[in-house]
């Protein structure tokens, strides 16, 4: 019986030995996920001239803010910088995370990022941190030009 007993023991150590370790899996994460959960966080932040956090945020520093926190990538503070970075997109090209401009004064820009379905997210003065749809009449008459700085050739 103890010849039995210590022979399982010794079959129980090498079969533990030769056994695989266990390998963890990551669900990959898209850029619309990322995007929409930084958006989810800061969603109805006011608007605040300079801002770059949850006491507010003007619009490049909203755009900084979920580059950094989404995509783990340090772009330019202002849209005078953000709209000479990346690349040139056509208009209706657009892709996740791409920087959409406006120009609605002849002094400031503005800028927010694409998120799918016809739709941006930005610091607005007049609402603060919101999702807004690319045919609104407002921001339809003041495009600019995008940029691709995500996913960049």
């Amino acid at each position: 019986m103890q010849k039995l007993l210590f022979f399982t023991a010794i079959l129980f150590l090498f079969s533990a030995c030769g056994a695989k370790k266990a390998t963890k899996i990551v669900p990959k994460v898209s850029n619309e996920e990322k995007l929409q959960d930084v958006f989810k966080i800061y969603e109805g932040i006011p608007y605040r001239f300079g801002g770059t956090n949850k006491h507010g945020f003007d619009c490049s520093g909203f755009v900084q803010k979920v580059y950094l926190e989404a995509f783990k990538i340090d772009i330019p503070r202002t849209t005078n910088q953000l709209i000479r970075t990346g690349e040139k997109v056509s208009k209706n090209h657009y892709k996740i995370g791409d920087l959409l401009f406006f120009k609605p004064t002849k002094k400031y820009y503005h800028v927010g990022i694409y998120s799918g379905n016809n739709t941006f997210i930005h610091s607005a003065s007049s609402s603060g941190v919101t999702k807004t749809k690319l045919s609104n009449p407002y921001w339809k008459k003041y495009y600019l030009r995008a940029r691709r700085i995500l996913n960049v050739r």
